[in-house]
């Protein structure tokens, strides 16, 4: 009797544990819900309904996740060399890395943006920031490769960068460190004053999305954090967020957080677009590389440009204004209507929302408290909207669900905080693990927010996964915003370090995406689109292979009469027409990696052999059932060896 007692007990315990995780509120629950699983779960053979772009950060790519299963698409290599693509290795996309200061195969990349056309996110391409070496780079999305990249002048720790206008008229590049413009050997100690930042403005093609930088307005020698552009009513201005007013240099956690406010400086780049088509600005000398991808020749070229056209803001009267806002503000986020501006000060206990309205009325009504360097100064209850009242600590980052509502995060108390806009209320929370920094809402920096997910990029996840060393892998955290309450749906690895991201419905996208590149309109100066065409060329110690590969073999697969010293271009178009059927091929002693070649497309890679031998090559990319016999050799032979040079398929060398 007693065992059957226990039996029962027992019994009756998971019943009501049961019953209660199944009648826990969403709210509460998170990730253990029951419903928690099914929302992020996608039917195998089914899509996601969003992409999301999460930059790499210190990894210096751009990793595509579909949305809301956290499943990891691709790793697009913008800023850093990727082996597993070839991509800074082949000969056709070295000259993207190509850089002022030589050829730079990493950086720090940190905030994606989506262009967009007429304040809607379009779909078009992803641009993002080198925040190290500073440059902007662009990825088409119909091929989800990097296309061009072009690098800022003036400018140190391109930070406040890559946010782009309501038409993709400008993508922005504003300077985390202020210098000396023109750079010049001088005294650290003489920072104030001395030093300037640079807020670089640059245009965008509108239908082939060529960049090209139209002007730099020059700065006064504050940090410049974060922006973001005006929308709707305040299409037509700018707004970047800046730290270190103080104009400190040394010891900056205590000597740059000393003024009560720092600024959000607004720029009226519409009035100076107009002086600068006027004949206005001053053309600067300069040394910067612009590198642009092009797709009908596969390859990539490098230009150095000399000069740069600059602007002096107090040459345009009314097109800058600084806003104060405490204190030392991060994010400088615009809502969808372009009516607020949201300053996330780090070190102050509240949100401070700006007026676009009441800034527009203190300008003409020159309400001002002053000027920096010649630049007006808004008193700050004059464009003042409001205050949330604080709503945690160390507040980062604001986006928008397009209902009224706005969720900022904060990194100290490690949280998503929801208020609303107008009442400056808090309406929910709910806890990250750990030290969130930025969010995205897809679409949420634009006119029409998709307000159904909001993905939390998280600084630290020590205890939410097994430990891999001392570093735990980078995380983001998934949540549905499409109720009252913040359900915590999903936590999924990331590419490290998952800084910002940008996010849009999969429909924008999949229409665009390219399949294959047409052999008919491969215009590679080395291209060999028939069998037939195949042969093997030397120019004195360079020889040049003009190799085809199908399924499932190289033509040709026996070359003899390579030596020692030679320079080997292996030119290799993949003859596939067929959709998601790339090929890849290396060779012992490249010093390089291997090639991943799309249908259609030609790549380059350079082999010095530097032992004779015969020596195996082969498809890197499982292609077909008989993709292991998909190989061949190449013979080398002594520098001074009489072999004479010759290739075959399918029949023995003579």
């Amino acid at each position: 009797m007693k065992n059957i007692l226990k039996s029962a007990v027992a019994l009756l315990s998971v019943l009501v544990a049961f019953t209660s995780c199944n009648n826990t509120s969403n709210s509460n629950a998170g990730a253990l819900s029951s419903s928690a699983a099914e929302k992020v779960y996608v039917n195998p053979g089914e899509h996601d309904e969003f992409y999301a772009f999460i930059s790499g950060g210190f990894s210096g790519q751009l990793s595509v996740y579909g949305l809301p299963s956290g499943r990891l698409f691709k790793v697009i290599p913008v800023f850093s060399q990727d082996a597993e693509k070839a991509y800074g290795y082949n000969e056709e996309t070295k000259p993207m890395l190509n850089t002022s200061h030589g050829f730079v195969p990493w950086d720090d990349s940190h905030h994606p943006d989506i262009s967009q056309t007429n304040g809607v996110i379009d779909g078009r391409w992803v641009f993002i920031n080198g925040n190290n070496t500073p440059r902007i780079a662009k990825i088409d999305l119909s091929t989800f490769e990097t296309t061009e990249i072009i690098e800022v002048p003036n400018s140190a720790g391109n930070h406040s960068s890559s946010f782009v206008t309501e038409n993709t008229e400008y993508v922005v590049a504003g300077t985390r460190f202020s210098i000396p413009i023109p750079q010049k050997d001088m005294p650290i100690k003489d920072y104030k004053g001395n030093f300037k930042g640079a807020l670089s403005f640059i245009s965008v093609d509108p239908e082939h999305g060529h960049m090209d930088i139209k002007f730099q307005l020059i700065m006064p020698g504050f940090d410049y954090d974060l922006s973001h552009p005006g929308r709707g009513k305040s299409h037509g201005w700018f707004f970047f967020s800046t730290y270190n007013t103080e104009e400190a240099s040394t010891l900056m956690e205590v000597n740059a957080s000393q003024n009560d406010k720092d600024f959000i400086a607004a720029v009226n780049w519409k009035k100076i677009e107009e002086y600068v088509n006027n004949g206005g600005g001053t053309m600067m000398p300069a040394n910067y590389a612009h590198n642009v991808y092009d797709e009908s020749t596969h390859s990539a070229t490098s230009t150095m440009i000399k000069e740069v056209l600059t602007v002096n803001p107090l040459d345009v009267p009314g097109a800058v204004f600084l806003m104060p806002t405490p204190k030392s503000p991060h994010g400088c986020d615009v809502d969808p209507t372009g009516e607020y501006i949201v300053g996330s000060g780090k070190l102050s206990a509240n949100l401070t929302v700006h007026s676009f309205t009441k800034m527009l009325a203190a300008i003409e009504n020159e309400s001002f408290a002053g000027d920096a360097y010649g630049i007006p100064i808004i008193d700050f209850e004059a464009s003042l909207a409001g205050v949330v009242e604080q709503p945690g600590l160390g507040p980062l980052h604001t986006e928008f669900d397009g209902k009224g509502n706005a969720y900022t995060t904060f990194f100290i108390s490690s949280e998503v905080v929801k208020w609303k806009l107008g009442t400056w209320e808090v309406v929910d929370r709910q806890p990250c693990y750990y030290s969130v920094g930025h969010l995205m809402i897809p679409g949420g920096n634009s006119q029409k927010p998709f307000g159904k997910y909001v993905v939390a990029m998280n600084k630290i996840t020590k205890d939410r996964y097994l430990p891999t060393g001392p570093e735990v892998t980078q995380s983001a955290q998934l949540y549905d915003i499409s109720g009252d309450k913040m359900e915590l749906l999903l936590d999924f690895p990331t590419v490290g370090e998952p800084h910002y991201a940008a996010g849009c419905p999969a429909d924008l996208i999949k229409p665009r995406s390219k399949k294959l590149f047409k052999l008919e309109e491969n215009n590679h100066p080395y291209a060999t689109k028939t069998e037939a065409d195949t042969k093997v060329v030397r120019e004195g110690k360079d020889v040049h292979i003009y190799m085809t590969t199908i399924r499932s073999h190289f033509a040709p697969d026996n070359i003899e009469g390579i030596k020692v010293g030679d320079k080997v271009y292996f030119h290799i178009t993949n003859l596939e027409q067929d959709y998601d059927v790339p090929h890849g091929v290396s060779i012992i002693g490249a010093n390089t990696s291997e090639l991943l070649i799309m249908p259609g497309q030609t790549e380059t890679f350079v082999w010095e052999p530097k032992q004779v031998g015969v020596w195996p090559f082969y498809c890197t990319d499982f292609c077909s059932a008989l993709h292991q016999e998909m190989q061949g050799y190449v013979r080398v032979s002594a520098a001074n060896s009489s072999t004479p040079l010759r290739w075959s398929l399918g029949e023995d060398i003579e």
